[in-house]
């Protein structure tokens, strides 16, 4: 297949790409500068310029691809606080998309969080629905709900690791306890979230397009369920700083754009997901790769 690939140069995508080309696939990644581009072109792709906002980009890349694989987002946006307004534009590019894409049967796989499910009460299944008015309920709903091509959303949960991971909500983290002198966790730290490491994610989107049925909500998810106590007793281990509880009232100030995701519980399972494509994950989990040095050599 050629697939259209957007996010191709970020961290999941630069798993994604060779994936795809190891498959036999041919890929096409979108890139918003120069560096992107030649990061996609060295992975041997073919780099596309444009951004999120660039809607007529996009439809055309569409139309002229057998599958869409989107993994971008404007996670600049939603650190800077404005993730109402990421969630906006994504949905925009979702609905354009399935615009183009309609009557094709082709296969557009779209990208959710396993965050969404906080507070269910129990371990969440591929079975959960997200609600519309959520920040990105309404895009994963319209993809698994159209009936006229073939759509499937890859969750992610919110630690996925490896030395890929350069920007993501586990350097954040480690980060913060750098410049604080304090790895934390909120409360008493027992609330949990999932994990899966990038090679494991980059699998499943390659067998999402290739065969997840429409309508079909794929777990990218390793380990269920990882408290965030457990997180901040490694980082802490690692560099050689106390692991303290943050309290509600302290949480904006100590873990700045991760202060309103920290404290969710969202444990997760991938069971259906492993049984309908015959995914297993088999890379190291979380902590294992909070034991090696890579997450903590300074740049």
């Amino acid at each position: 297949m050629k697939v259209f690939v957007t996010g191709a140069s970020g961290h999941v995508g630069s798993a994604l790409v060779p994936e795809l080309l190891n498959a036999g696939h041919q890929v096409v990644g979108l890139a918003r500068s120069d560096a992107s581009a030649a990061k996609v072109d060295a992975q041997g792709a073919t780099p596309l310029l444009g951004t999120l906002d660039d809607l007529d980009v996009l439809r055309k890349a569409a139309a002229e691809s057998d599958a869409v694989i989107h993994l971008a987002f404007k996670h600049d946006e939603m650190y800077a606080g404005d993730y109402a307004g990421a969630a906006h534009a994504d949905i925009a590019v979702v609905r354009t998309f399935l615009d183009e894409l309609s009557g094709t049967g082709k296969p557009l796989i779209g990208t959710g969080g396993t965050l969404s499910y906080s507070g269910l009460g129990h371990t969440a299944t591929e079975e959960e629905r997200v609600p519309s008015d959520s920040p990105r309920g309404a895009a994963r709903n319209e993809i698994i709900d159209a009936t006229d091509l073939r759509g499937a959303v890859v969750v992610l949960p919110p630690t996925v690791h490896s030395a890929l991971d350069t920007a993501g909500f586990i350097p954040i983290l480690i980060r913060t306890a750098r410049a604080t002198g304090v790895s934390g966790y909120p409360g008493d730290g027992t609330n949990r979230w999932s994990a899966g490491h990038t090679l494991d994610a980059a699998r499943l989107y390659r067998l999402a397009a290739e065969k997840a049925p429409a309508g079909s909500v794929l777990h990218a998810v390793a380990e269920e369920a990882i408290t965030m106590k457990e997180i901040a007793e490694a980082i802490g281990r690692k560099l050689g700083v106390p692991t303290e509880s943050i309290p509600a009232d302290r949480a904006q100030e100590h873990f700045g754009p991760l202060a309103f995701m920290v404290s969710r519980d969202a444990p997760t399972s991938a069971e259906q997901t492993k049984a309908l494509l015959g995914w297993e994950p088999k890379e190291p989990g979380l902590l294992e790769d909070l034991e090696a040095d890579f997450y903590f050599e300074q740049k």
